[in-house]
């Protein structure tokens, strides 16, 4: 019994110690989800014209937030919110559409960390 605990033990540990090999993904990106500065890029499409707030905001008006998140984040943002530090604050989410063929193209453009790279 020990033996089998003990292995156990180590695969935990293996497996989580893949688990934080970690992937970077920068805005731009096909697999980019967090806040996004829309900044001088075209209008966002939006899910919703009206914002989601899971928690109404004390003090002064906090600005909003744009936000592109998966599909499951999105249906149960109370679920998912602080992961974006978002909660109490307005939510717009941004559209997959908008972010793949406007927004993507448009941030590579105009930030020297994409120009003159061909693997995106």
């Amino acid at each position: 019994m020990k033996r089998i605990l003990w292995l156990l033990a180590i695969s935990v540990a293996a497996f989580s110690g893949l688990a934080n090999a970690g992937i970077s993904v920068s805005i731009g990106e096909p697999g980019f989800f967090g806040a996004i500065d829309i900044g001088n890029a075209p209008p966002p499409e939006v899910y919703s014209q009206q914002p989601v707030i899971v928690a109404a905001p004390s003090g002064p008006p906090i600005p909003p937030v744009y936000l592109r998140v998966p599909p499951e984040h999105r249906a149960h943002w109370k679920r998912y919110c602080a992961q974006y530090n978002a909660c109490g604050r307005p939510v717009y989410f941004v559209q997959d559409r908008w972010y793949t063929n406007v927004y993507a193209p448009h941030y590579k453009q105009h930030h020297d960390f994409y120009k003159g790279r061909r693997d995106f």
